[in-house]
């Protein structure tokens, strides 16, 4: 077994088993995810639409291909057809160019809705006034090639495990507030949250984490 194909291998056997691993593989060969793919994990989470498109033509068809970072609308057409589930949807207007080209493709795709919960401006995401704003909105019943299936979030990059943990906690305290809401609105699969990565993932996990996002854990480094 390679080096990564092990590294995925002990990070599976601590997860609970209702927490799904997405391994992240941006900038990383597709040499490197098929060894991965070929000992049964098959869960890729991708950050620029360019690259997810480049290996999805060469890799497995059956790989399922999450998308992880900041998605433009204007890219939205380029994964619309393969993309199984987008993490990242920080907009109303982000939701609507997704259902539009999912329509386009004749498929419904999964999302998750960004929430920021962190204290760096730099990460993206909407806040609680926002997501309440989607929930009222009468175009979201109009909106029949999405289904939102829970939240996402990114902690501050800090040592500081008791600030992450608080972000953490914070997540699951609005999936909750507004969990029953969503799956009243037609949403019945609205129970993910998608939170932790390589440094945090086990108290991400403690929090209520659903599936964590992990990358240099697996495949190294960054670069």
């Amino acid at each position: 077994m390679s080096e990564v194909a092990e590294n995925t291998r002990k990070i599976l056997n601590q997860l609970p088993e209702n927490v799904t691993l997405v391994a992240v593989s941006k900038l990383k060969p597709a040499t490197l995810l098929k060894e991965v793919y070929d000992s049964g994990h098959k869960i890729f989470g991708e950050n620029y639409v360019q690259e997810m498109v480049e290996k999805a033509e060469i890799l497995p068809k059956d790989i399922a291909w999450n998308f992880i970072g900041h998605l433009q609308s204007n890219k939205v057409k380029y994964i619309a057809p393969f993309v199984s589930l987008i993490h990242s949807v920080d907009s109303f207007k982000l939701l609507k160019e997704i259902n539009k080209q999912a329509l386009k493709n004749q498929r419904i795709i999964p999302c998750l809705l960004q929430i920021h919960i962190a204290q760096e401006d730099t990460k993206t995401g909407m806040n609680e006034e926002e997501l309440s704003e989607i929930l009222k909105s009468n175009e979201l019943k109009d909106l029949k090639n999405i289904d939102l299936r829970g939240l996402m979030g990114m902690s501050t990059f800090t040592d500081d495990m008791s600030v992450v943990r608080a972000e953490f906690k914070s997540l699951k305290n609005i999936f909750e507030k507004h969990k029953i809401e969503f799956q009243k609105a037609g949403f019945e699969h609205f129970t993910e949250i998608s939170m932790g990565m390589s440094g945090d993932w086990k108290i991400a996990i403690e929090e209520g984490s659903t599936m964590v996002r992990i990358g240099s854990s697996i495949f190294g480094s960054r670069g």
